[in-house]
């Protein structure tokens, strides 16, 4: 009898009014067998600088997901949200070890991901592309600057309700793509897990030759990374078939 596939589990909390972070993980993942997500969901509805918008993502709620996730028996857990790209890379350092606490199991956000992608291509200068308003992607270009990283452009489409990200559409995305990638960054990146950033890369990076990273794409990469799986087609963001 020949011997079972050891699966990969991929645990990702998930806020509850996105729509595009599930099937996109699995569009991403094509036809691999060696590798099972798994979702659970904490209410998030809204993006803002404000403390209705904070609180969202208190530990509590994180540590009472993850343990959801961990009797699933996940190799890695993932709040797979990018909040910590504006209340500060710290909040998510705490989120981490407030998860791996509760469940021994280990842990990663998509703000982490995205600082070890920087790390592991060396990407230092970056196009910020967001569905957020304007003083949100102040704030993670503040936040990602003082982890050495520089915003040489970006753009924010001025959204703030959760669910409508990721109604934006590739036709919506193409022209300020191309724009942030004009100015040479080392990456073009697509910051919010409910946007369909991914479905771009291969085009954006055809044509200006500029790396793109996206936030599903990242963040499962590092998922894969942390439990020693395969990572990336290249399809998703050529970076990331790289450990």
């Amino acid at each position: 009898m020949p011997a079972a596939l050891r699966t990969t589990r991929i645990g990702m909390i998930v806020p509850s009014s996105n729509t595009c972070l599930e099937p996109q993980s699995y569009r991403i993942l094509g036809d691999r067998e060696d590798v099972t997500i798994h979702f659970t969901r904490i209410p998030v509805t809204r993006i803002a600088l404000d403390d209705s918008s904070d609180k969202q993502f208190d530990a509590e709620v994180m540590r009472d997901a993850a343990r959801l996730l961990a009797t699933s028996g996940v190799d890695v857990i993932a709040w797979n949200g990018t909040s910590g790209s504006w209340l500060g890379v710290e909040h998510d350092r705490e989120l981490v070890a407030q998860i791996h606490g509760a469940t021994g199991i280990p842990a990663t956000t998509s703000t982490l991901a995205y600082l070890d992608a920087f790390a592991s291509f060396g990407t230092e200068r970056i196009g910020l592309f967001t569905p957020y308003t304007a003083d949100v992607n102040r704030a993670i270009i503040d936040a990602y600057a003082s982890h050495g990283i520089t915003t040489v452009d970006d753009l924010a489409l001025g959204l703030s309700d959760n669910e409508s990200f990721a109604r934006v559409a590739c036709d919506d995305m193409r022209p300020g793509s191309l724009e942030l990638a004009a100015a040479r960054p080392d990456a073009v990146v697509y910051l919010c897990t409910n946007l369909y950033g991914a479905n771009m890369a291969a085009e954006i990076e055809e044509r200006t030759d500029v790396p793109v990273l996206d936030s599903v794409a990242v963040t499962l990469w590092h998922c894969l990374k942390l439990a020693g799986a395969p990572l990336l087609s290249p399809t998703w963001g050529r970076l990331l078939v790289e450990a």
